[in-house]
């Protein structure tokens, strides 16, 4: 039996052309990606996109336009899944009000699960900004449009 993992992510880029990402912390893995997550069993893509927004960034996002779905294998990093991502362009419907930091992986706090949200300036956005590869291609084809 196939197991795929269906997860979401948002690309929003603020008034001054830089595009918000997550560095995370879970059970000692540190990993750097764009906002969102994986979809729930009975939930639509936009649904979960907006789901993960509200529980990572306390936000209300409106889903504009699907940028990019997973066109390439990729095994999960935590289990034996294949990752399958869509990503859209999405908006915030108010101000993010979260603590943003100008230094990877800088937590407030301890525990298993951390986040921490950044602004990158999409012209110095690199592929080695990312962890995982179809973040690392998002990326790409982020540069070439």
């Amino acid at each position: 039996m196939a197991l795929f993992n269906v997860r979401v992510y948002g690309l929003l880029i603020n008034e001054y052309d830089e595009i918000l990402i997550s560095d995370e912390q879970e059970y000692g893995f540190r990993f750097t990606k764009f906002p969102g997550g994986g979809l729930e069993l009975g939930e639509g893509l936009i649904d979960g996109l907006k789901r993960e927004f509200m529980e990572e960034c306390n936000a209300e996002i409106e889903v504009l336009d699907h940028f990019y779905t997973t066109d390439f294998y990729v095994k999960s990093a935590f289990n034996d899944s294949q990752i399958i991502s869509v990503y859209y362009w999405v908006k915030a419907l108010s101000e993010l009000n979260l603590n943003f930091k100008t230094r990877q992986f800088d937590f407030d706090g301890e525990g298993e699960v951390l986040q921490a949200f950044r602004w990158l300036p999409v012209e110095q956005l690199s592929v080695t900004d990312m962890t995982f590869p179809i973040d690392q291609h998002v990326v790409k084809l982020l540069k070439q449009q």
